[in-house]
């Protein structure tokens, strides 16, 4: 039985070849563009027939530069640089603290700037000094103000940097640190570490063409200092079916003359005999321990079993290879056929083509160590998984952190997907895991039903999985209490590390955590303090539009989204006599949206019967920086039956101004609905 790889070289090497996989993908459109402008241009440059020769040339060019390729395999990845353990290692280098516009003090008014003008009279002068005085001091405390702010703004922002700086060089530090593990258990001849090790030599190797197979299986001996390992080789399909491409101008069309069969099946035999040859020397050059002495390699391929008619691993070339002998060949100069089975007296099949087998002198399983795996299919989209198999996958992943863990079932489970028992004294105990493929923000409403379900179940700790991400309500909401919210990054990377696989869409794995942003408000701004009477509890939200539909979910800002990504638009603590307040910058608002619309809500969590009947003497207070009133605007009062009301929009004028429209449309179906008017699909 193996088990999936695991452990930080498995995990480097995970990541080495999604973005291998990621160069090939980008290189292949590169190419395909490329391919279709010469296309085009050559279809315009040239008539029809002269056009159809072109492209049959070029069709022919294609398959012969690519018979040539593999015949060239084994001496192109005998230049790939060998893997080295050194080249694992990370950088301690953080990126460094960078306030930007934050660092630099406010400017102070200047008591010269505000000297009295005019004043006939004595009388007149004085009103005048005294105005001027006046004057100075309200920019003198407003500037104050927005200094205190810049400061305190940038003691928060030095904070969270710091935080960031830590997490990462702690990350850095336990990365290195395993690392080094490994290489010490390699040089101990830890069956383990040394099969962690090579593995991952062989799956991030870029010696390797585009598309072929990188599953291997392997175990150690430490007594013989051998390795032994089971390596996918590419299927028959490999070898260009078609020998040319010729154009044939009395039918239009195009005729495909076929390879001979006896040269297909002749260069699918020396491929294999040249992959067999590539994994020894990957595996030789990788070993700067001296751990290995020798290697046995076994080639398959999966495919029915002629006899059989059943899948199944069907090996088509087998190799044992030591140290010494290997060492003295010139791989760039052998014929691999002859090299594979006369100068190392391997095996290989007469007829690979046709699935003729060899038997292996020694598999992994016959070792008696841990058996590690890696590769085989890619990585499974968990969006796209059946409901079921998640489930599962999250069971195996809390069995391979050392846990019990069995799937429940579909009824009666209390709305439990997964029972956990952590063995670990002390700390451990029952946990129970609740599943949530979601692609949207989690609701709060989830964390709570979770809370519920571990204190029915009597339970140590509930875990929430998922595929999304969570909001500050249902962060706020977990804190002191014995839940644990696992979101689609962190379930991503616990999954690859420890050796098992999946990804979040077409995106593979997450991107790597970047240093945070500054929340630095524009120069200019306005609060928007809202407030009401009645004890009914409101979310207040804004959404940024053009028309009446959001420019993204992202410019919606609510408990989930408490800011836009440019920090434009930004909910706040509200200061009494305010319960609610929204900062916005009119003049740095995309230049795509034309309208600013506030809207409120019944909190369904603190009031879930309530509607907005309560909502009365509802006014919004337009605020400057220094948190002086600068106008009031009144807002319609709440209906009955209601529980979302549009309070009202700013709207951009021609002349770049904004003014404000009073709203009153009420939704019965609460902030859910009310979104859904503005474009907002809510899963």
């Amino acid at each position: 039985m193996s088990r999936r790889s695991s452990g930080f070289v498995g995990v480097w090497a995970e990541m080495q070849r999604q973005q291998q996989r990621q160069r090939e993908a980008e290189a292949r459109q590169q190419r395909e563009h490329a391919r279709q402008a010469n296309a085009y241009q050559r279809h315009v440059a040239q008539s029809h027939k002269e056009f159809r020769h072109a492209e049959a040339r070029r069709r022919t060019e294609e398959l012969e530069a690519q018979v040539v390729a593999l015949q060239g395999l084994l001496a192109v990845g005998c230049r790939a640089p060998a893997f080295r353990a050194a080249s694992l290692m990370r950088s301690a280098d953080v990126q460094p603290f960078a306030p930007g516009p934050l660092a630099t003090p406010l400017p102070m008014p200047d008591p010269d700037q505000y000297r009295a003008q005019g004043g006939w009279t004595a009388n007149r002068r004085a009103q005048a000094e005294a105005e001027a005085r006046a004057r100075f001091e309200q920019d003198w405390q407003a500037a104050q103000a927005a200094e205190a702010q810049r400061q305190h703004q940038l003691a928060a922002y030095q904070r969270e940097h710091t935080r960031w700086a830590e997490t990462q060089l702690a990350e850095v530090r336990r990365h290195n640190t395993g690392i080094t593990e490994v290489t010490e258990g390699v040089r101990g001849r830890d069956p383990e570490s040394v099969v962690e090790y090579f593995t991952a030599a062989l799956y991030s190797s870029g010696a390797w063409p585009e598309g072929f197979p990188r599953q291997v299986v392997a175990a150690y001996d430490p007594a013989a200092r051998q390795l032994v390992l089971d390596w996918q080789l590419p299927s028959y399909d490999v070898v260009p079916e078609s020998k040319s491409v010729r154009y044939m101008p009395t039918l239009d069309q195009d005729k495909e003359t076929p390879r001979p069969m006896g040269q297909r099946r002749a260069l699918y035999r020396e491929i294999v005999a040249q992959c067999m040859l590539l994994v020894l020397h990957e595996l030789f050059a990788a070993d700067e321990f001296g751990a290995l002495e020798t290697v046995a390699a076994n080639g398959f391929v999966d495919d029915h079993d002629p006899a059989t008619g059943r899948q199944a691993h069907i090996f088509l070339a087998t190799v044992m290879a030591e140290r010494s002998v290997f060492s003295g060949l010139h791989l760039e100069q052998v014929d691999a056929v002859s090299c594979l089975t006369d100068g190392l007296r391997g095996q290989l099949a007469a007829r690979p083509d046709q699935l003729g087998s060899v038997r292996p002198a020694r598999t992994p399983e016959d070792v008696g160590n841990r058996v590690v795996t890696h590769g085989g299919d890619e990585e499974p989209d968990l969006y796209e998984m059946d409901p079921i198999a998640f489930e599962s996958l999250v069971a195996e992943l809390f069995r391979a952190m050392g846990m019990q863990a069995v799937t429940t079932q579909r009824s009666n489970d209390g709305g439990v997907d997964v029972d956990a028992l952590d063995p670990t004294p002390i700390r451990g105990g029952k946990i129970v895991v609740q599943v949530k493929r979601y692609r949207n923000t989690v609701p709060p409403t989830a964390v709570r039903d979770l809370y519920g379900t571990v204190q029915d179940a009597g339970a140590n700790k509930g875990v929430l999985v998922t595929t999304a991400g969570f909001g500050p309500g249902s962060y706020n909401f977990a804190n002191g209490k014995p839940l644990e919210l696992v979101s689609g990054s962190e379930l991503i990377d616990l999954l690859h590390r420890h050796g098992l696989r999946g990804r979040l869409g077409e995106g593979g794995r997450p991107a790597q955590p970047r240093p945070p942003a500054a929340t630095i408000p524009p120069a200019d701004y306005n609060v928007l303090g809202m407030s009401w009477s009645g004890r009914v509890a409101l979310d207040v939200c804004a959404l940024v539009c053009v028309g009446d539909r959001v420019l993204s979910d992202d410019h919606f800002v609510f408990f989930n989204n408490p800011r836009t990504p440019d920090g434009v638009v930004c909910a706040l603590p509200a200061t009494p006599p305010d319960k609610a307040a929204i900062r916005v910058s009119f003049d740095a608002l995309p230049a795509t949206a034309d309208r600013f619309v506030l809207v409120a809500a019944v909190d369904p969590e603190v009031n879930p019967e309530a509607d907005l009947s309560g909502f009365t003497d509802a006014r919004i207070r337009l605020l400057d920086p220094a948190m002086t009133e600068l106008g009031r605007l009144e807002v319609s009062d709440g209906r009955p039956r209601e529980t979302a009301l549009v309070l009202g929009s700013f709207r951009r004028r021609g002349s770049g101004d904004w003014d404000f429209v009073l709203g009153g449309k009420g939704y019965a179906g609460g902030l859910e609905q009310l979104i859904r008017d503005y474009g907002i699909d809510v899963d």
